[in-house]
């Protein structure tokens, strides 16, 4: 053991680098990276953007003799915000505690199909140029024959204007027909509990992830064996995962492909009311184990290897995926090409093998480099499986410290696999396609012969033969002991043409993205060695006046010159039934005629989320100002209801924020739409404003304080967020109070004053919103804002207070409305609905660690209920807020 030990009696810098590059290996458990392991906080942003897929239709004026295709783009591709947090806390010596958070909110326009590009089938809106998609609505059952020849090639008919003929015109290219999803969220949770001895840990944890149409819950064991002094260490996991489907099928998609085979099979429950929902069920699990070996070669370098299996059964589709397919009924050939076949094109739901077996075998290498002071880590992966999917992974990194806490980290990756055995762009088959359904619409057989076609396919391009090379940097500064962030940047290309060996999917497939990711991390272990813990320990009111309850902000600044702290804080709000005017409860009727004046409503909001999760990251360059950064991740929900009273469904009001058909000028079906607001919630996500402030010190005497805090938010949180296109109609902009942010520059002021003697403390507030801008880019400004909150707090123990508060806000109404298509359904979408007059009252505990390698560390909660509300025009009522934070000081 004499490395491990020489480098705890004298830390060597080749050890170090060379921990930290093992640490960034997935799953290397290696002794040096165990023993660098203790006690941390982190918390990462990233978004995800994919780059325009290249999709392709033919022009209406494609010229004669001509076998191209015009090419056209799809509108937003998919976009997704991530937020993820994670600790690791000692509970005691041996007992370890991890938990993870993560939370992705993706939308935008994903390929459902792939056809042939003659095929038409993405059925769009057009602008003027004839090329620009405006929208995406999946167009899968061709109104037209499909035109095949001998070798069933796509046929593109036109008529030559000398002749009066018919002409024939072959092309292959291919295209993937786009659908495009409102945002949705991700949700997930898990933890893991170690008891670690000195040569061995077992663990065990667990977690669960929700979405709208998905819900998974897992359970893990694993353990760890050090052995030959501990140069070599064994590592060996167990897990099982039971997931669930149960997908609402697209209601535009629906009238498009074909679900017999899962609804003869029991898989889809169709619910019949007002709503017609279609859901699609399956259960899915998966057991899985891992075996991995790492060994530490000399100080220098170090090696690894694992292998692991999984084995999966169930229900393994995407439900919102079909195979198109050319239906050749030799009945119906009335007009053929000449040699050639007349056909008729159907989507049906893709069908995957129930069962999946998976193995995976890797390994590692990790080496310093001494001239460089810099490490050098390779990894490799081979997996395989019984769908015929064998794919290769290589990736490099190299980790260069250059100073003054400075850490540069340039990768790249190269991936490659091939193609499933039933994967298939799209099908063709001898037979006819006939509906056989009961008088509820309800499959009695297959509408086509079974036999005739494969028993599993697929056109997911996840499935199809590709290679992929990404490549990126991560940048890390530590500020001090404990304390680094850190940010990076990965570009990623998906080509056929890049698959090992070539024969990868067609150009059509091809596309890019990015990555962009920002991280803060702390180090408790480090901090509490450092003594950062503890420097403001053994005396509660350190920080110029005690602790607000959980739901004040900018209540403390910090005593000291070169102070920092770092802090989470999460706020959740809710609203629900009654709907509101002024202060009473109102009914449908009265929403119906009032609620959206000039029109009437059709909808009104039966209950709305928020969750925020905010970063405080706090530093004190004198004793006199504290400067404060607040990022913020916010995510919202609201579930929609039809209001009794409301206007026949089939009523087309033909206003400002109604749609209206661009061919004839008319106002659409309003009936159509609204179903597609009670069948799903609206759901949004993603970074919200970041906020700026600077605490200026105006008196203190020890027992009283008073501080002003000048402040701006930036307009980072997205305001044009929209809904999906649904019957050829974009779904238009969310509703105001679901986008992300204010979208203007905001001055946001406040003044407070905290007192305290023996075991009571108090404080009084005031702050204000004052929107900088008449309006933002979406053509509108959120109210100004005042708010008044008054609190008084008791000791309970030296560890533990208790607060009540009281708190008034004042919050004017939205000035301007949206530039662009909305829908307006119902009182949520007119800015006379938003703000009022608010009172309430909270109720909270704040605990404090006083001393040990915790010391420092503070967590509060607070939950506001609501007394009274005053609101503009018709407004949800106010459940409650909860608000929780942690913070560390050092």
């Amino acid at each position: 053991m004499a490395v491990i030990k020489d480098a705890k009696k004298q830390p060597d810098l080749s050890l170090q680098v060379l921990t930290t590059a093992a640490l960034m290996l997935p799953g290397l458990l290696s002794p040096v990276a165990h023993s660098a392991e203790g006690d941390e906080v982190d918390f990462q942003y990233s978004h995800y953007q994919e780059g325009k897929r290249n999709i392709s239709t033919v022009a209406t004026d494609l010229l004669i003799g001509s076998n191209s295709v015009a090419g056209i783009k799809s509108f937003n591709p998919i976009e997704v915000e991530s937020l993820h947090g994670s600790a690791k806390i000692s509970l005691t010596d041996r007992v370890k505690f991890a938990f993870n958070y993560t939370q992705d909110t993706w939308g935008g326009a994903t390929p459902m199909t792939t056809a042939p590009a003659v095929f038409n089938t993405n059925f769009s809106l057009l602008a003027a140029d004839g090329l620009t998609v405006v929208g995406a609505t999946p167009y899968l059952r061709g109104e037209k024959p499909i035109l095949l020849d001998s070798q069933k090639n796509p046929l593109l008919a036109n008529i030559d204007p000398n002749t009066g003929e018919n002409i024939y015109i072959k092309n292959n290219q291919l295209t993937h027909t786009i659908s495009y999803a409102s945002p949705e969220t991700r949700k997930q949770g898990d933890f893991k509990l170690t008891y670690e001895w000195d040569e061995a840990a077992v663990s065990v944890g667990g977690g669960i992830s929700l979405e709208d149409d998905y819900e998974s819950r897992f359970g893990n064991i694993g353990g760890r064996w050090d052995l030959n002094q501990k140069q070599t260490t064994l590592n060996l996991d167990l897990s099982y995962t039971n997931s669930d489907t149960h997908a609402i099928v697209n209601h535009d998609a629906a009238v498009y492909y074909d679900r017999s085979a899962y609804e003869l099979r029991g898989k889809i429950e169709k619910i019949k009311s007002l709503d017609n929902k279609e859901i699609l069920h399956g259960n899915r699990q998966d057991w899985a184990t891992h075996f991995g070996v790492t060994q530490i070669i000399n100080k220098d370098a170090l090696i690894g290897a694992d292998v692991s299996y999984t084995r999966s059964t169930g229900y393994m589709a995407n439900p919102y995926k079909a195979v198109n397919v050319v239906f050749i009924d030799p009945d119906k050939q009335f007009d053929p090409p000449p040699s050639g076949f007349q056909g008729s094109l159907q989507a049906l739901a893709e069908q995957r093998p129930e069962v999946r077996n998976q193995w995976n075998l890797g390994g590692r290498y990790v080496q310093y480099i001494n001239p460089l002071d810099a490490a050098l880590h390779f990894d490799y992966h081979f997996s395989a499986d019984d769908w015929g999917i064998q794919a290769h992974t290589f990736e490099a990194d190299w980790v260069q410290p250059v100073g003054y806490g400075w850490t540069v980290t340039p990768r790249v990756r190269y991936y490659s696999q091939d193609a499933a055995d039933f994967y298939t762009p799209w099908l063709t088959t001898q037979q006819g396609f006939n509906f056989n359904k009961d008088a509820n619409g309800n499959a009695i057989v297959l509408p086509y012969d079974p036999s005739k076609l494969p028993t599993n396919f697929s056109s997911d391009q996840r499935l199809s033969g590709f290679g992929a090379l990404s490549g990126g940097v991560t940048v890390t500064k530590q500020f001090t002991k404990g304390l680094s962030l850190e940010t990076g940047f990965e570009y990623y290309t998906h080509q056929g043409g890049l698959k090992i060996g070539g024969g990868g999917e067609g150009a059509f497939s091809n596309y890019d993205y990015w990555v962009a990711n920002a991280a803060l991390k702390v180090d408790l272990a480090a901090l509490s060695l450092n003594g950062g813990g503890n420097a403001h320990t053994g005396h509660q009111h350190h920080n110029h006046g005690v602790h607000a309850p959980a739901g004040v902000m900018f209540d403390h600044m910090l005593s000291k010159a070169g102070d920092f702290m770092v802090g989470y804080r999460y706020m959740y709000g809710s609203q629900g039934d009654p709907m509101l005017h002024d202060s009473n409860p109102v009914g449908d009727q009265a929403i119906v005629a009032n609620g959206c004046s000039p029109n009437p409503c059709f909808l009104a909001s039966d209950s709305m989320t928020m969750n925020m999760h905010m970063l405080d990251i706090m530093y004190a360059p004198t004793d006199w100002l504290t400067l404060m950064l607040m990022p913020q991740f916010m995510d919202m929900n609201m579930s929609m209801r039809r209001l009794d009273g409301a206007p026949s469904d089939d009523l087309a009001v033909n206003n400002v924020g109604n749609p209206i058909d661009p061919s004839t000028g008319t106002p659409f079906n309003i009936g159509q739409h609204i179903q597609h607001h009670i069948q799903n919630g609206h759901e949004t996500g993603g970074i919200g404003d970041v906020s700026l402030y600077a605490m200026f010190k105006l008196f203190d005497n020890g027992m009283h304080h008073v501080h002003i805090t000048p402040g701006f938010s930036a307009p980072t949180g997205d305001v044009d967020i929209q809904l999906q296109r649904n019957h050829k109609v974009e779904g238009g902009f969310i509703h105001y109070g679901m986008q992300l942010g204010s979208g203007t520059w905001d001055f946001k002021p406040s003044l407070t004053y905290t007192g305290h003697v023996d075991q009571f403390s108090w404080g009084v507030q005031a702050n204000g919103t004052v929107r900088m801008e008449d309006q933002n880019k979406s053509g509108y400004a959120l109210g100004d804002m005042f708010q008044a909150t008054t609190w008084g707090s008791y000791n309970l123990t030296n560890w533990l207070t208790a607060s009540v508060r009281g708190m008034y806000t004042l919050q004017g109404a939205i000035k301007g409305q949206f530039n662009g298509q909305i829908n307006q359904y119902g009182p949520m979408d007119y800015p006379q609905n938003h703000g009022g007059k608010y009172w309430d009252v909270g109720f909270g505990l704040s605990a404090a660690v006083p001393s040990g390698d915790l010391a420092g560390n503070r967590v509060s909660v607070e939950w506001l209920q609501p007394v009274e509300d005053n609101v503009n025009g018709y407004q949800l009522e106010r459940d409650g807020a909860l608000s929780a934070t942690w913070s560390y000081h050092f």
